[in-house]
């Protein structure tokens, strides 16, 4: 498997991609000390879509509240045994169809920089369950401590739905969970139900800055300011991730024994195929979203 490594051209920071394994980062290293949680590494990633490192989740990021969704009155019906579509322990389509999604290619390629192309509405698979025609190309560069990740969705056709995301597993080597502390902007928090799906009701949640302690996050929120910072620190580190462009919603998730956090870029909340309100990419007018995380 090809794997790009970029360097930063000023600090020993150190970024892998690996471009036919669905454009997922998996290493982010400063001076050889790993800052992305590993799991179960990237073969659990390509065998069953275990996510791990910096996983892009497309067309959709997290769930699916069902197997249909409805677009400008056209029905999209998930069929069990569709290419990609895997589902989450309550059978809920999780996560878009483009794990370990091998269609990437390599356009461009410097010392500190990678740029991939899908095209999406280029296999038949992809569109019997997201019928879009769309090419999408994702631009990682790595400079002064940030890797900055842009991506663009050109509409091929009919408009094509934003709702997809990143899911960046962070670390912090240099202590232990309990002592990490974590901060986010004010943002509005969005109820769940047991089943990971917004109830449609909502609260303003102030800026946090708190040790994570033993505590677990898996909470979505909406409302999230451009530019906004989210932070975990801690043994004299900090890492942030920041929300540049085109990522209004957001997911962290802190799960119980693991020493991972993730600030989850998204360009909508869990669901919002379904139940609507996310942007489109316009034909003509390429649709750009952006987030770094800095170290």
């Amino acid at each position: 498997m090809h794997i790009v490594t970029l360097r930063d051209p000023s600090a020993p920071v150190v970024a892998r991609y690996a471009p036919s394994a669905g454009m997922i980062g998996i290493s982010l290293t400063d001076s050889g000390v790993e800052l992305l949680g590993q799991r179960g590494g990237l073969d659990a990633y390509l065998a069953a879509g275990k996510t791990m490192g910096i996983p892009l989740l497309y067309p959709w990021a997290n769930r699916l509240g069902e197997r249909r969704y409805r677009v400008d009155g056209e029905e999209v019906t998930l069929e069990p045994d569709a290419f990609g579509v895997r589902t989450d322990p309550n059978g809920l389509p999780i996560h878009g169809l483009l794990a370990g999604y091998p269609g990437w290619r390599v356009m461009t390629q410097s010392a500190n920089e990678l740029t991939a192309e899908l095209d999406f509405g280029a296999d038949p698979a992809l569109l019997a369950s997201f019928p879009f025609p769309h090419l999408v190309v994702m631009r990682v560069s790595l400079a002064d401590r940030s890797l900055t990740v842009r991506s663009t969705v050109s509409a091929l056709g009919k408009p094509v739905p934003l709702c997809f995301g990143f899911h960046p597993y962070l670390q912090v080597p240099e202590a232990p969970r309990a002592q990490w502390v974590i901060e986010t902007p004010r943002l509005r928090h969005l109820s769940l139900d047991e089943r990971g799906l917004p109830t449609g009701d909502a609260v303003e949640q102030p800026p946090i800055h708190e040790a994570l302690g033993d505590k677990v996050f898996d909470d979505g929120y909406d409302e999230v300011p451009e530019g906004a910072v989210f932070a975990v620190s801690g043994g004299g580190r900090r890492i942030e991730v920041h929300f540049e462009q085109g990522y209004p919603a957001a997911q962290i998730f802190a799960p119980a024994g693991e020493d991972v956090v993730c600030f989850e870029p998204m360009a909508a909340p869990t669901d919002a195929l379904r139940r609507g309100g996310y942007r489109c990419a316009q034909p003509g007018q390429p649709a750009v979203a952006v987030f770094s995380i800095r170290v």
